[in-house]
This record gives structure tokens, C-alpha cells and sequence, in this order.
């Protein structure tokens, strides 16, 4: 059928496709014929998992997260900073001279900074050869600012390895939980955000997922649960998550 779409777009006049359309939906015409999908185990007003399918397996944003800083290890060298904890440094990283984390508040005992990206100015310039930005940046009601600092904490010639999430259910709420979740980044707005700041030829912005992953990640479903062509496929459209490699001009 879309094949058929694509021809018609082609050949037949913007007048006569809308007389289609009218009529395709007037008759309910459409394949497969509305009313007649089975959702299966999707016909429910509640997840199959809450917890984005941690009690499942793999989160399916894991999965995509870990399939960007596997192509990106080489960039994970030097000295490195990682929020929360050094679990991706540890696992992906090459050649690390130090590994730091930092965390927002006290109390992280495998913290070694501690402070707000969007005001730390106790964190010397040109500090770090990468940063691992991982699903952090739509918690923070002021990204440009959290952007800024991490350009200016970056040594010349180092790497931002960002994720953000796209397709998901809310993670944090304000009042429910320590803090809250304002944003989520498309390819478009998270390559404008980036240009605010690196070079244009310093940037690549992907983004992973199909409309099967983004239906699955919804329910929480694991990555284990699907197969990996169904999981590997890239639909533009359908942005699970983005990521940003930013590297930051000079030598």
C-alpha cells in the first residue's frame, strides 16, 4: 500500500488524492480496515511495565545508549566525567587517566564533584578529554546554561557524548519525586542547542528507534523481547532517543 501511496503522490493531482482520501474514509476503506486491528497485549489502559522494563530485562533506551558509546569508546579516554557514577567510563572507556563523577548534591559517595552544571564555576575550564551526558539533560530546567558549562569544561579537542530521551513516558515529576522532567529533545532541537555553542563540523546528532521500539519502549517491554533487526532499524520519524557527539574545536 504505500508503494501504491508513493505513486499516486507522484502522478495524480493534489484535487484527485484528496477526493481519495475523502472517499477512502467515507466507505472505510482503509487496509487494514479501521476497527480491525488486534492489539493484543496492548489492548490495555496501563504498561506492561512501569519501570520502562527494567523488571524485564534491558530497557530498550539502554539498549541505544549502549549501542552510541559503543561506537563512540574511542572518544572515552584521558580524563573522563560521568554524573552518578563511573559505570559507562568503566565499561566503554579506553586508556582512562582519571575518571571523575559528579553529582548534584552531597551525598554520593562515589562522587567527586559535586555541583550544578547550570552553575559551576568551581569547575575549571579545559578539564576534561570526555564527558558521558547520558539521559540527564531533559531533567535540567536550563539545558543552554548545562550546555555552557560543559563546552567550557571540555579540553580543546574533547568529546560531550550526550543522550537525551524522545518517545517515553515521564521519568521524574516534581513533588513526586527529588526533581522533575521538563524536556525532551528532538534531532532538530538538540543539533540547535549544540550549534548555540560548538562548531557546526564538531556535531553529530543521531537519533535510534522505529515505531515498533517506540510502542514497545512505551510499554516497557525489554530489548530482550525483540529481535535486534526489529530493534536496529532507524526511523527518523520516530525518535526513542537522540544522542550528540559534540567535540570541542582545538587541539
Amino acid at each position: 500500500m504505500s508503494a501504491l501511496q508513493s505513486i499516486a503522490r507522484k502522478v495524480l493531482p493534489e484535487s484527485t488524492r484528496r477526493w481519495i482520501t475523502v472517499q477512502r474514509q467515507k466507505h472505510r476503506l482503509q487496509w487494514p480496515r479501521a476497527g480491525s486491528i488486534d492489539f493484543g497485549d496492548f489492548d490495555r489502559l496501563a504498561p506492561v511495565s512501569n519501570i520502562f522494563g527494567f523488571d524485564r530485562g534491558q530497557a530498550i533506551d539502554r539498549y541505544y545508549i549502549e549501542a552510541f558509546l559503543r561506537q563512540n569508546r574511542a572518544d572515552i579516554t584521558g580524563r573522563c566525567l560521568e554524573l552518578g557514577d563511573p559505570a559507562y567510563i568503566e565499561k566503554y572507556g579506553q586508556n582512562v587517566s582519571q575518571a571523575d563523577v559528579l553529582h548534584y548534591v552531597e551525598g554520593n559517595p562515589q562522587a567527586t564533584i559535586v555541583g550544578d552544571l547550570t552553575n559551576a564555576p568551581h569547575i575549571p575550564d579545559n578539564s576534561f578529554d570526555c564527558i558521558i551526558f547520558t539521559q540527564t539533560i531533559q531533567m535540567i530546567y536550563e539545558p543552554r546554561a548545562a550546555f555552557q558549562t560543559l563546552y567550557r569544561i571540555l579540553k580543546p579537542g574533547g568529546v560531550a557524548l550526550i543522550t537525551s530521551a524522545g518517545i517515553a513516558k515521564i521519568g521524574r515529576r516534581l513533588g513526586r519525586d527529588d526533581w522533575g522532567e521538563y524536556w525532551h529533545f528532538t534531532a532538530q532541537s538538540l543539533n540547535a542547542m549544540a550549534l548555540e555553542f560548538w562548531a557546526e563540523d564538531g556535531i553529530t546528532i543521531h537519533s535510534y528507534g522505529n515505531v515498533m521500539t517506540a510502542c514497545a519502549f512505551l510499554q516497557g517491554l525489554a530489548a530482550e523481547e525483540l529481535l535486534p533487526a526489529q530493534l536496529d532499524h532507524r526511523d527518523e520519524d520516530f525518535e526513542v532517543i537522540v544522542t550528540a557527539r559534540l567535540k570541542k574545536e582545538g587541539a
